[in-house]
This record gives structure tokens, C-alpha cells and sequence, in this order.
């Protein structure tokens, strides 16, 4: 029998986080890459292919979301990290075994189910695209095509859950890198808009299968014998079930309002793209940050709460939120500070036209101020499912969607689909308040007076931060003037000003936040190094 991991050490979690976002970083750049590409050959209002592609791309997304980041692996961390520290590695493999059993069935269904009606549910998912035909059409093609992606992705989100449960955190960081990959691949040759979109369409399945490969290799590296079984309702999947569903609404709360903006969205020709595009920046902190922090995060509560260890429990949720903020909030200031620059800079290039930049920017703006609730809901929400409770957060992930529809109803005819992006914002911000107030009536969680310190004096650093880079925008001209004429690996003066500002402005912010002392160095670097009785990091996984 593989003995069941030792209990993680106390100083581990923000290495354990740097490890995840440093991988997902790499995935980042490359996705960054991907969507260059694809907007060069999609466009957005120019074409049908770009709006009926990111349909097509969205959909099983969103189910991904909910069971690769949020909900499943929420319920199924603290289950199967419980039964391997008390029963053992056998008993942890069959709650594994039956879950992944109960979890590919379900999803496969779903997706036959899906792939069956989607003529009919491409009226609810994007009623926009009912006045063109053609755009209709392709829509569900697409998204039929694309769909098997999710019983793959559903499979991994179980396996990442008990690498993470062994906190074997490396081949989870560096699967998404295979799905960027595949479809850089496929879409690179492609000239015509419409090729492009089935190229990339078929490259999602394709990836997909690669991915739960991958992960399914790492959980066995690690001793975990994971077997394919038929499915059986046992008690414990029962219990999980009970737990994932609730818990479904919960974390997805952020992913279903973003999915109800683009189905609004869908009312304006090109609309649904420039909120795709819009996404690939906003949600860069959230996958980078969010995520990493909230999958390190559970595992370490889960073990201090079942130990009765209230101080860990409080010191490792203000390591996370201090860590999440001070990575965030600048994300947070240079989306709002210079929102057309960027979108222009990296992404005004073949049929994506400088006013599907400007159109992109106003809704990046709006997206952007809401960046840390997006990530702050990642960090608290283990606050409650390590104590197996997932209905509170449902309840708030409920209203928080209400809230969504109501505001972007309200705001969509007044301006437009930038409007939906700032009822994604306020209604996540309504979200992140409800967790917070009802942790700290409870007394499970309050940042402590010195958490509050370092949370003022970040949030100054990033409004400097910000200020600097709404000056730099503003300059914008002047910036670029000199480099007029020249080009570096393709790149003209545009595309060198946004990634010289971005580089520099990494710089000053870790000038101005030890300014602030948002931070110190010798947390830096007692973050980085590892101490004595502390757990190496893996480097096999």
C-alpha cells in the first residue's frame, strides 16, 4: 500500500501557488499566441466565423470551468484527501474509481444529449445569430463538433484533483499548454475565415483527449491506481454528488454570469468576439492567480480543519488573499488604466479592424475593475467547501446571477455590450461581499488587522501603478514615434510600445509595492526557499 502523504507543510502554500501560476503563466503566453492568430484569421465583426467559432469554443468551456476549476474538484479534494490520510491509497482508489465512473457516464451523456439538440438550444445559447442563417448554421456545427471536450475535460478535473490531493501540482500547470498547442497548430496554415474556424473547432476534441492522457499518466506516477469500472451510486458518490451539485452553482457563478453575457452579446455582430477577446485578458489573473491559489489552497484547509487547527486554517486563507491581491489588483489597474492600448497594440491586425479594437477595449475596461472580486470569489470559496459546506456559496452564486441578468438587461440597451461587462463586475463584487460577511459572522474567517495593512498598502501601490499606466497610454503617440519604421520578429511600433510599457511596468510595480511595503523582500524570499521540514516541491510531476 502507497502511504498517504504527510500533512502539508504551513509555509508550503504560496510555493505551492508560485509553481501553479508559473506553469499557467507559460500556458497564458501561449494562449495569448493562440488568440493573436486567431483573430488575425477570425477577425470579429468583419466575418461570421469568429462569433460562430467562439460559440462553438464557450459552451463546453463552460462546463470545463465548472468541473476542472470549480465545483467537482472542490467536493472531491477534501473526500479523497480525508479517505487517503485515514483509510489509505486502496480506499482512496475506489472513491476514485467509482467517481471518475459516475462523473465520464454523466458527461458523456450530456454531451450526446447536447450534440442531439443543439439546433434548438443555439436559440437560447445565442438568439442573436437567428437573423443570419448562415452564421446560425455554422454556430451549431461548430459547437457540435467541439463538445466531446467536455467528458475529457470532466475526466481530468477528477485526475488533477488527486494529483492535487498528492500535491503533485506541476503536470496540472502544465496540461492547458497542450490544448494552445493543437490548435496553434491547426490554425496556423489556415487563409480563409471559415477554415480557420473548423480547424480550430476540431482541434478542441483533439486536445482534449491528449489532456486527460496526460493527467491520467501523472495520477498514476503518483501510486494512485485509477481504474475504469461501471458506474455505481455508492454512499460516498452519493455524498459527492450531494456535495458537487450545490457546489456546482457556487463556483461557477463567475462562468455563468460571463456565459449570459455573451449570450447577450450575441445581439451585435461581432459582439460575441469582442467579449471572447476582451476575456483573454481579464481572465489572465483569474486562471494565473485565482485558480492556482484556490487549488493550493484547499488541500492545506482541508487538512488544518480536520485537525481542529483554527490558526493555520486563518494564516493560510491570509497568505492566500494577501498573495491573490497583490498579483491582482495591479492586473486589475493596467486593464483599467489602458484598456484600447493593449487590445490595440496586440491585437489590431488582419480582418480585426481598430474599431473591433476600440469596441474591445470598452468592454476590457469594464471587465477590469471587477478583476479582484473575479479572483478574491477562487480564494474564499475553499473557506467553505473545506468544511463540506457548498450550499452557502450556491446561495450567493444564485444571486449573483440574478443580479447579472438584471443589470445587463437594464444596461445593454443604455450602452451597449460594454454594459453587460459591468454587470459581470458589480455582480461578482456582490458575490465576494455575501462570502465575506458570512465567513466572518461565523467566525470561520476575517483578515486580521495586519491582512487589513497590507491590503491598504497594496491597493496603493496598484493605484500609483495605475496611474502610471494611464499616463503611458496617453502618451501613447509619442511613445510610438520613434519606433516608427521598425520591425522586430514581425513586430511593428504598436505591438513593441504595449509590450515595452507592459515590461517596464512589471518593474515599477515591484519597486512601488517594497515602496509601500505591500511586501518585503524577506517574505519573497522566504516564499521562494524552501525551510527546513518542509516538503520539496516534485520535480518528477
Amino acid at each position: 500500500m502507497t502511504a498517504p502523504p504527510s500533512p502539508p507543510p504551513k509555509s508550503g502554500l504560496i510555493r505551492s501557488s508560485l509553481v501553479l501560476s508559473g506553469l499557467t503563466l507559460i500556458s497564458r503566453f501561449m494562449g495569448l499566441a493562440r488568440d493573436l492568430v486567431l483573430t488575425a484569421r477570425l477577425g470579429a465583426s468583419a466575418t461570421i466565423a469568429a462569433d460562430a467559432y467562439y460559440t462553438a469554443l464557450s459552451f463546453p468551456n463552460l462546463f470545463r470551468r465548472i468541473f476542472a476549476e470549480g465545483a467537482f474538484t472542490s467536493a472531491f479534494v477534501p473526500s479523497y484527501t480525508k479517505t487517503l490520510g485515514g483509510d489509505g491509497q486502496a480506499e482512496a482508489d475506489r472513491i476514485a474509481s467509482d467517481a471518475l465512473a459516475t462523473l465520464a457516464a454523466a458527461t458523456l451523456l450530456l454531451t450526446l444529449v447536447a450534440q442531439l439538440a443543439m439546433p434548438w438550444l443555439m436559440y437560447a445559447i445565442n438568439p442573436g445569430y437567428a437573423s443570419d442563417p448562415e452564421k446560425f448554421k455554422l454556430a451549431i456545427v461548430l459547437t457540435q463538433i467541439s463538445m466531446p471536450y467536455l467528458p475529457c475535460m470532466a475526466i481530468g478535473a477528477l485526475l488533477s484533483g488527486v494529483l492535487n490531493a498528492h500535491r503533485r501540482f506541476i503536470v496540472t500547470g502544465i496540461f492547458p499548454t497542450i490544448l494552445n498547442a493543437v490548435m496553434l497548430i491547426a490554425v496556423w496554415p489556415q487563409n480563409d475565415p471559415i477554415r480557420a474556424a473548423y480547424a480550430a473547432s476540431i482541434g478542441i476534441p483533439i486536445a482534449g483527449v491528449l489532456q486527460a492522457g496526460l493527467l491520467w499518466w501523472g495520477a498514476k506516477k503518483t501510486g494512485a491506481h485509477i481504474r475504469l469500472r461501471r458506474p455505481r451510486l455508492t454512499p460516498e458518490i452519493k455524498s459527492l454528488i450531494g456535495l458537487a451539485i450545490p457546489g456546482a452553482i457556487a463556483a461557477s457563478a463567475v462562468q455563468i454570469n460571463i456565459f449570459i453575457s455573451g449570450i447577450l452579446a450575441s445581439q451585435v455582430a461581432g459582439g460575441r468576439a469582442w467579449t471572447e477577446v476582451a476575456a483573454r485578458l481579464y481572465q489572465l489573473p483569474l486562471g494565473l492567480i485565482g485558480v492556482a491559489v484556490g487549488v493550493a489552497l484547499l488541500p492545506r484547509l482541508s487538512t488544518a480543519i480536520q485537525a481542529g487547527d483554527h490558526e493555520d486554517a486563518q494564516g493560510a486563507t491570509d497568505q492566500a488573499v494577501i498573495f491573490a491581491l497583490a498579483l491582482t489588483a495591479p492586473a486589475a489597474a493596467a486593464l483599467v488604466a489602458m484598456p484600447f492600448f493593449l487590445i490595440d497594440g496586440l491585437f489590431t491586425r488582419g480582418v480585426f479592424t481598430v474599431e473591433d479594437a476600440r469596441q474591445t477595449g470598452q468592454i476590457l475596461f469594464q471587465y477590469g475593475w471587477g478583476v479582484p472580486a473575479f479572483v478574491l470569489a477562487r480564494v474564499l470559496q475553499p473557506a467553505f467547501f473545506a468544511r463540506a459546506d457548498t450550499k452557502a456559496p450556491m446561495r450567493f452564486g444564485l444571486i449573483s446571477v440574478a443580479v447579472n441578468i438584471v443589470l445587463g438587461l437594464s444596461l445593454f440597451p443604455l450602452v451597449g455590450v460594454q454594459g453587460i461587462a459591468a454587470a459581470t463586475s458589480a455582480a461578482a463584487w456582490l458575490n465576494v461581499l455575501q462570502m465575506a460577511v458570512l465567513l466572518a459572522r461565523r467566525g470561520d474567517y476575517s483578515p486580521t488587522m495586519k491582512a487589513w495593512s497590507r491590503i491598504a498598502r497594496i491597493t496603493a501601490a496598484s493605484a500609483a501603478f495605475g496611474g502610471l499606466l494611464a499616463f503611458a497610454s496617453y502618451q501613447r503617440a509619442w511613445l510610438e514615434a520613434p519606433l516608427e519604421g521598425v520591425r522586430v520578429l514581425g513586430l511593428g511600433p504598436k505591438e513593441i510600445a504595449v509590450l515595452c510599457v507592459s515590461a517596464v511596468g512589471v518593474g515599477v510595480y515591484g519597486l512601488l509595492l517594497l515602496a509601500f511595503r505591500g511586501i518585503t523582500p524577506s517574505e519573497i524570499r522566504t516564499a521562494l526557499r524552501r525551510r527546513a521540514g518542509d516538503a520539496p516541491l516534485p520535480t518528477d510531476l
